[in-house]
């Protein structure tokens, strides 16, 4: 089989980051800023917890390979799979080498009225994990060793793209797809997390954005990203298909479930009432959103369906992120319940089926995280009010940030599918298409 100069180049860039490593010296010593607490404030119950919280947000991943793969045709269910999975691989490379460093490195953004306010960070901050040890920041978690808080934070970097993957899944070019998610990753994740998340960040410091673990983060920039895909792919030559496998997306929402509670829970950060609180609300959400979503189903003439019930959980889930530490297992309730409504009528609005977003990603991921996000700012309670507490300012804040996070993922990502195609060609051949990606891509079948 001939091989291609990409995959040469490929091969070539992953060699020389794996050897640059050794030899890095960093630019600065981090651990002289006076941003390090000493070893004695670790915490070792929030230690353990954050543990085991980052390996259940691993889980996620290839449970979302499941969750995924049971629902394409036949001839593409080990392509979409390993889309979702080689991420695991792609985006913790990327991480070490520049990710954190934009993500949560020396903040670097414009000043207004004499503050200022981060858009992204600095990439000499952590280049290769330098400074990233075992005492914790004092800002960002300060309980935990700043390594645990990196590769807690890895996690969610690694499953972002990886959502984006079911709107284009049966027609993308394997090594493009691997382009994208590393362009997505350092051009639209990373500035992102940046102005949510650091302490210093735009959205966070000046628009006061709660985003408890990741609905703007994670699923709105997922979700517009997937939206842009579908567009520049254009439609499948057959969009009609029926799922391959039931069994594989029950398997990949039990397990999407449960690592979610390390995904919503975790993000407090610590072994606190606040983690038991993201815990209750996350499975309440889900329970409601899945219930909510076959009744809503049969209502309007629809079979009670397996895969019905699998998507209104993983919707419920999506929608109570960004507010889990923030509202009450009754407004969670509530969240579940009216999100699966409104996606449930995304997902079967016609005007978006002419759209051939595989899996309805947009539908689910980016309409779950707008709902998410405008119905924190409605029950939220806490330092910031608000709506129903009185606090106006930050349901306004959030809805200016909910156009700024759409405009700047929407379009963002449709660029860097321009450049990625300029590059390298994102469509597999209309050959490659009816044969199956399985084949065509990978030389294996799903039996």
């Amino acid at each position: 089989m001939k091989v291609g100069l990409k995959w040469i180049v490929s091969f070539s860039i992953i060699a020389l980051v794996a050897i640059g490593g050794l030899f890095w010296t960093p630019v600065t010593d981090i651990s002289a800023q006076g941003a390090f607490l000493t070893e004695d404030k670790i915490v070792g119950a929030d230690v353990a917890w954050i543990l085991a919280a980052a390996g259940l947000v691993l889980l996620m991943t290839p449970g979302l390979s499941f969750f995924y793969g049971g629902m394409v045709g036949r001839k593409n269910v080990i392509s979409t799979m390993l889309q979702s999975f080689i991420a695991l691989g792609v985006i913790s490379m990327v991480w070490v080498v520049v990710g954190f460093s934009l993500s949560f490195g020396e903040s670097l953004g414009i000043t207004i009225a004499g503050k200022h306010y981060g858009i992204i960070g600095n990439p000499l901050s952590y280049p290769f994990f330098s400074g990233v040890g075992n005492l914790p920041h004092s800002m960002m978690a300060p309980t935990i060793p700043f390594i645990l808080f990196a590769l807690f934070q890895m996690k969610f970097a690694v499953i972002t793209p990886a959502i984006i993957t079911g709107s284009f899944a049966e027609r993308v070019r394997f090594i493009s797809y691997l382009l994208f998610i590393v362009l997505f990753s350092i051009f639209i994740y990373t500035p992102l997390c940046h102005m949510v998340w650091h302490p210093d960040g735009l959205l966070n410091k000046y628009f006061g954005v709660k985003d408890f673990a990741g609905g703007t983060v994670v699923h709105m920039s997922a979700g517009f990203a997937a939206l842009a895909g579908a567009l520049v792919l254009g439609k499948r030559k057959n969009p009609h298909h029926e799922p391959s496998n039931i069994p594989y997306v029950l398997l990949g929402t039990g397990m999407l479930w449960f690592g979610w509670f390390g995904f919503n829970a975790g993000s407090a950060l610590s072994a606190s009432a606040s983690a038991a609180t993201a815990f209750g609300t996350t499975t309440i959400a889900s329970a409601s959103a899945m219930m909510t979503w076959i009744f809503f189903d049969r209502i309007n003439g629809r079979s009670v369906s397996a895969l019905g019930a699998c998507i209104g959980a993983v919707v419920g889930l999506v929608a109570i992120t960004p507010g889990c530490g923030f509202v009450n297992i009754q407004e969670s309730l509530f969240i579940g319940f009216i999100s699966a409504i409104v996606s449930n009528l995304m997902v079967n609005w016609k005007a978006l089926k002419r759209v051939d977003d595989t899996l309805d990603v947009f539908a689910c991921h980016g309409v779950g995280g707008i709902m998410g996000m405008i119905l924190t700012a409605i029950f939220a309670h806490g330092e910031k009010a608000s709506l129903l507490h009185g606090g106006l300012e930050v349901f306004l804040h959030h809805l200016a940030a909910l156009f700024l996070v759409s405009v700047f993922t929407f379009f963002g990502s449709l660029l860097l599918y321009k450049i990625t195609n300029a590059m390298i060609t994102l469509r597999v051949s209309e050959e490659s298409e009816n044969m199956g990606l399985d084949l065509s891509q990978h030389q294996e079948r799903f039996n």
